[in-house]
């Protein structure tokens, strides 16, 4: 869990590595919201920003582009103290959700407009244009305007023209939200290639995991203005700190006491406390989680093979890939995922009663 509340872009404490990329705590107001989380990332490093909608991704962003003031804290680029540097004059290229691309210009102009902005002569910007599109493999699209371009294209025009004000920062918002379902695989796969290529700091906000588990090196994740989490994707997704998490990667969890190979859970607000045995021996305050293909579904109670057994009412059904999603009620309420055999063989459907079991060697248990 990352410490809340602590300035930590003081002077000589931040690691050499940060001096030269981000290091900032962003505290803002809006109304009743408060917004107070520290971000850092390492230049070439790509740091994503998950978070239910209302948790202050887009807030987040906006301060670091200078959109948004801040009541507290600071931002350092480079070593450098950005804090109160207009938007404009700041070392930062942002990638809008919808690219807004000027649609008067084209790829060329457009990926040249930052240096003009910055001073750059005419055939200088126009150069340099040219090179991050020949990088970006767009050399043939100069002369193309925005409506005659894919949304693939689009997306790297904009990231060229953020990068051609050679940014300290790179900041995407929802890079991949404005393309459709078939385009998102290559345009991603696209993208993450591009952004090992960079040497700036990046920081991406999004709502979908898989975008974060792909294209960052690590991700920070945000609830009601806090970090709950952050750490490497495959540590996030293993061991998710909170339900918001552990929907997002597709786990059962819950907070408990271990003591031995049992742990004590409160599952709900409402229920009983419940118990989970593990294969191994844990002691103190522990998260336990489990996949819900682990769990096994009986219309009458088994004998002897799973070592967690709870009796729960069906609360939904959903088709999930290609299994089926049991949504289960209860004092241990849970997810179940079931082959389609398996539901017509056991005659399952809403509101019916049914045994859920689950191994212990499934469950997984870490400190919390």
């Amino acid at each position: 869990m990352t410490e809340q509340g602590t300035d930590r872009t003081g002077g000589g404490d931040a690691p050499a590595g940060l001096k030269a990329g981000l290091e900032a705590r962003l505290a803002v107001d809006r109304g009743a919201f408060r917004l107070d989380a520290p971000l850092r990332a390492r230049p070439g490093e790509v740091v994503a920003v998950l978070g239910p909608n209302g948790s202050g991704k887009s807030t987040a962003l906006r301060a670091l582009a200078g959109l948004e003031s801040l009541a507290a804290g600071r931002i350092v680029l480079g070593g450098d103290d950005v804090t109160t540097v207009p938007a404009e004059l700041r070392p930062v290229g942002m990638v809008f959700q919808d690219y807004l691309l000027f649609g008067h210009l084209d790829a060329l102009d457009n990926v040249a407009f930052g240096p003009r902005c910055q001073g750059a002569g005419r055939a200088e910007a126009r150069a340099r244009a040219a090179g991050l599109l020949e990088r970006m493999g767009l050399a043939e699209h100069a002369k193309a305007r925005p409506r005659a371009l894919s949304g693939g294209q689009a997306q790297r025009v904009a990231l060229a023209r953020a990068l051609a004000v050679r940014p300290r920062l790179l900041l995407l918002d929802e890079p991949l939200a404005a393309l459709d379902v078939h385009a998102r695989a290559s345009v991603r796969s696209e993208l993450r290639h591009l952004l090992a290529d960079l040497d700036c700091a990046t920081v991406l906000v999004t709502h979908d995991p898989l975008d974060a588990m792909v294209l960052a090196d690590r991700i920070t994740v945000l609830e009601s203005g806090r970090v709950v989490q952050e750490g490497p994707p495959g540590d996030v997704a293993q061991h998710p700190r909170t339900g918001y998490v552990a929907r997002l990667v597709g786990l059962n969890l819950y907070r408990g006491r271990a003591r031995g190979t049992r742990v004590d859970v409160a599952p709900a607000p409402d229920a009983a406390p419940a118990e989970v045995s593990l294969s191994q021996h844990r002691h103190g305050d522990v998260f336990v989680a489990f996949p819900p293909r682990a769990v096994a579904l009986y219309r009458e109670r088994p004998d002897g093979t799973p070592r967690n057994l709870w009796r729960l009412r069906i609360d939904g059904v959903e088709r999930f890939g290609d299994q089926v999603r049991v949504h289960l009620e209860g004092d241990f309420p849970l997810l179940a995922d079931i082959t389609p055999d398996a539901l017509a063989e056991l005659g399952l459907a809403d509101g019916m009663d049914v045994w859920a079991g689950v191994k212990a060697t499934e469950v997984r248990c870490y400190p919390a």
